[in-house]
C-alpha cells in the first residue's frame, strides 16, 4: 500500500504539491480561529446546589438543610461523589458526576431530585438554586470599581444594575459575582413605643408590608372604539410612598406605615465586603462557561469594560488590574511557541552542518509545518483547544518530525548521484529511481515510526484528571508523528523530484560534511577503544541506571511545575465565629503590609462571600478566610 501511495505521488506531482499548500493555508486559517486555554478541559461533569437559609447556624443548616439535601441527590445515576460546606445562613452541595457524562442530563436528575425535598425543608429556607455552569479554571476576569466621591451604596446598585447586566450579556459569560459596597435597602425601623399607642402588633406590619408594593389587574373597559387596561397602581417608588402605606383603621383613623415606623434607605446586613489596595471597593469576579476561549472572551469583556466607562459617571473609577487569566495564558503559550521556534531553529541548523545542502535542508524542513497543521486540524476535529499541554507535545515532537524526510531524502540523494555517474546507457528514468530509493528505506520509516507512537500509547490508559491533562499531549504527538510519516512518503518525494535532480549538482565529488567525516572517524575510533574494555563499559552502565533509579525515588512529586502567574492568592484563616467587620479589619492590615513590598503593585482582596441572590459559583462559604490578589511587577 505505501508503495502504492509513493508511487500515485509521483506520477501526480503537481496534485500533491497542490494539496499540500491548501493544507497549509487551511491549518494556517484553522489554527487563528482554534480555542486557547491554560490546560485541557479538566472540568468533572459537576453540579452545584446552593441554598440560603437565613439566621440557621452553622449545625443547624448541616443537619436541617445540607443533609437533606445530600440524601436526595446521592440516588442519582453516575454519581462519582458528593461534597458539601454549611456555613452560617448558607448551603452548598457539590455533585460530581462520571467523567464522559452529560452536563446538561446531570443538571436535570438532581433538579428532579431537589424537586421532591423542597417541601420537606425548614420554613424560611430558600428554594434549592443550581449555580451556573462554568468551567474549573473558568475565573476569566477580577476587577474593581472606586470612586473617592460616590458613597459604597450607590457603587453597589450601579455594578448591580448596569455592570452586572452589560457584562453577563456577553456571550461565554456564565456569570458575573459582586462582592463589596452595601446593598441598597428600604429598611422600615418599627418602633414599639408607637405599635402599642395604636394597638398594632408586628405580624400586622408585617402583612401590610408584604402586599403594598405591588400593581394589581383589573381587567380593561372598551370606550370609544379603544381597548383600555385597568390596573391598581400599588408599586413604590418612594420611601414617603411606602409610609403612606394604610395598616388598619382604628376608631375610624387610617394608621399609616409612617405613623408607626421610620422608613429609610440603608445598607443590607453585609456577609461580604471588598477592598482595592487597602481601599473598601466594590469587586467583580467573571466566570466563563465550558468551552469557551479565554482570550477571545476577555477582549470582549474589555469592549464592554470601555463602553461602561462612557456611562457611569466620571468621577468613577474601573480598575483592571487585578487579574486576567488571559494574561497568564499569553505568557504560556508564548514560551511555548518560543520552545517550538528555537527547536525548529537548531533543526536547521543541525540539518545544515550534517547535510551541507540547501536544497536537502529544505526538503526536510518541510516536514515540519506539515505535520504541526495536520495536528491542529485534527485536534480542532477532535474537539481539543490549543494549551500548553498540546503545544508541549508538537514541541516535543519537533525533533522528531524531520528524522523520516532526513531518512528518505538522504538515501533519493544517494542513489540519484549513483544513477548520475553511470554511463547513460544504464541510467535508469530519474523518477524509476526516486520511486526505488524511496522504497527501499520504507520499512525503516515506518518501523521507527510505529515504535515510538506505541511508547506514548499508555498515555491514553491513564484515568481521571490525569487522563484529561496528558491525553491532549500524546495526541498532539503522535498526530505529528505520523503526519511525517505521510509527508516522507508523498510530500518528500515530490520535492525531491523537483529539486535533487539537477546534474551540475549530482555530479558533485560525494563526500559529505567536514563535520560529518570527522564524526565518522571520532566514533570508529571510540569504537575501537570500547570493544576492548567489554566488561567495564557494561558494568559502568549498569551502575550508572541504579543509581538513576535512587535519584528517581529521591525526587519531590508533584502533578503540575510551579506557574508564574504574575500574581498570588493569599488566604488568611482565623478562628471560628469571628465576626466580619474583625476579619476585614485583619485583613486590610495585611493589605497595606503587602503594599509597602516594592514588587506588589495592587492588591484586592474579598472577605466573606457573596450574595446567594449573584448565583455564583466560585461563592467562599466562610466568612473567617480573606483571599488576596496580588499583582507582582514584571
Amino acid at each position: 500500500m505505501l508503495n502504492r501511495i509513493i508511487k500515485y505521488s509521483l506520477n501526480n506531482r503537481l496534485i500533491v504539491l497542490t494539496g499540500a499548500i491548501l493544507l497549509l493555508i487551511a491549518g494556517a486559517w484553522v489554527s487563528t480561529k482554534m480555542e486557547v486555554d491554560i490546560f485541557p478541559d479538566l472540568n468533572a461533569p459537576t453540579v452545584v446546589v446552593m441554598t440560603e437559609a437565613h439566621g440557621m447556624a452553622p449545625e443547624e443548616v448541616e443537619r436541617l438543610v445540607t443533609f437533606p439535601i445530600e440524601s436526595a441527590v446521592n440516588g442519582s445515576t453516575g454519581i462519582r461523589r458528593v461534597r458539601s460546606s454549611s456555613s452560617m445562613g448558607f448551603s452548598i452541595v457539590w455533585v460530581e458526576f462520571e467523567w464522559g457524562t452529560d452536563i446538561y442530563n446531570a443538571r436535570q436528575m438532581v433538579s428532579e431530585k431537589l424537586i421532591s425535598i423542597t417541601d420537606n425543608l425548614p420554613e424560611g429556607v430558600g428554594n434549592p438554586i443550581l449555580a451556573p455552569q462554568t468551567s474549573l479554571l473558568g475565573e476569566v476576569m477580577i476587577f474593581s470599581m472606586t470612586s473617592d466621591s460616590t458613597n459604597l451604596m450607590d457603587l453597589r446598585t450601579l455594578a448591580e444594575w448596569t455592570v452586572r447586566p452589560k457584562l453577563l450579556s456577553v456571550a461565554g459569560v456564565a456569570q458575573v459575582t459582586i462582592i463589596g459596597g452595601e446593598f441598597k435597602q428600604y429598611q422600615i425601623l418599627a418602633d414599639p413605643v408607637r405599635m402599642r399607642y395604636f394597638r398594632i402588633s408586628l405580624d400586622e406590619v408585617i402583612d401590610a408590608c408584604e402586599g403594598f408594593n405591588e400593581n394589581a389587574s383589573g381587567g380593561f373597559i372598551n370606550e370609544y372604539a379603544n381597548k383600555y387596561a385597568i390596573r391598581g397602581i400599588g408599586r413604590a417608588t418612594s420611601t414617603e410612598e411606602i409610609g403612606n402605606t394604610v395598616i388598619k383603621t382604628v376608631n375610624d383613623y387610617p394608621v399609616l406605615l409612617k405613623d408607626i415606623s421610620n422608613i429609610i434607605i440603608g445598607g443590607a446586613p453585609k456577609i461580604g465586603d471588598g477592598s482595592y489596595r487597602g481601599k473598601k471597593a466594590v469587586v467583580i469576579t467573571v466566570n466563563k462557561q465550558p468551552g469557551i476561549n479565554t482570550i477571545e472572551l476577555t477582549k470582549q469583556l474589555h469592549g464592554k469594560i470601555d463602553e461602561l466607562r462612557a456611562e457611569i459617571p466620571s468621577n468613577i473609577t474601573i480598575n483592571e488590574d487585578i487579574f486576567e487569566q488571559a494574561n497568564f495564558i499569553g505568557v504560556a503559550i508564548k514560551n511555548v511557541r518560543k520552545a517550538l521556534l528555537e527547536g525548529g531553529i537548531f533543526v536547521v541548523i543541525i540539518l545544515m552542518l550534517f547535510l551541507m545542502n540547501v536544497r536537502t535542508t529544505f526538503i526536510s524542513l518541510v516536514a515540519i509545518p506539515l505535520s504541526l497543521i495536520v495536528s491542529i486540524i485534527s485536534l480542532k476535529l477532535l474537539g481539543f483547544t490549543i494549551n500548553t499541554m498540546s503545544l508541549g507535545g508538537m514541541a516535543i515532537a519537533i525533533g522528531s518530525l524531520v528524522d523520516d524526510a532526513i531518512i528518505d531524502v538522504e538515501n533519493v540523494y544517494k542513489r540519484l548521484k549513483q544513477n548520475a555517474t553511470m554511463e547513460s546507457s544504464k541510467r535508469k528514468p530519474v523518477l524509476q529511481v526516486i520511486f526505488n530509493a524511496s522504497t527501499e528505506i520504507r520499512a525503516s520509516i515506518l518501523n521507527a515510526t510505529l515504535i515510538i507512537i506505541v511508547a506514548f500509547i499508555p498515555l491514553f490508559f491513564l484515568s481521571g484528571m490525569e487522563g484529561r491533562m496528558l491525553r491532549p499531549l500524546g495526541i498532539a504527538y503522535i498526530i505529528s508523528l505520523f503526519a511525517s510519516l505521510i509527508v516522507a512518503i508523498t510530500i518528500t518525494p515530490v520535492l525531491c523530484s523537483y529539486l535533487l535532480t539537477g546534474n551540475r549538482m549530482l555530479k558533485k565529488q560525494i563526500r559529505g560534511s567536514w563535520l560529518t567525516r570527522n564524526l565518522i572517524r571520532l566514533y570508529q575510533n571510540s569504537l575501537v577503544v570500547i570493544i576492548k574494555y567489554k566488561k567495564a563499559v557494561i558494568m559502568s552502565a549498569i551502575v550508572l541506571f541504579i543509581g538513576a533509579i535512587f535519584l528517581f525515588l529521591s525526587f519531590g512529586r508533584s502533578f503540575l511545575p510551579p506557574f508564574n502567574e504574575g500574581s498570588l492568592a493569599i488566604n488568611i484563616a482565623t478562628l471560628p465565629g469571628i465576626t466580619l467587620e474583625e476579619s476585614d479589619k485583619l485583613g486590610s492590615e495585611a493589605e497595606l503590609v503587602l503594599l509597602e513590598i516594592p514588587e506588589v503593585i495592587t492588591t484586592s482582596r474579598k472577605t466573606g462571600r457573596a450574595e446567594l441572590a449573584e448565583h455564583s459559583f466560585g461563592v467562599n462559604v466562610s466568612e473567617i478566610e480573606t483571599p488576596f490578589i496580588l499583582k507582582e511587577r514584571s
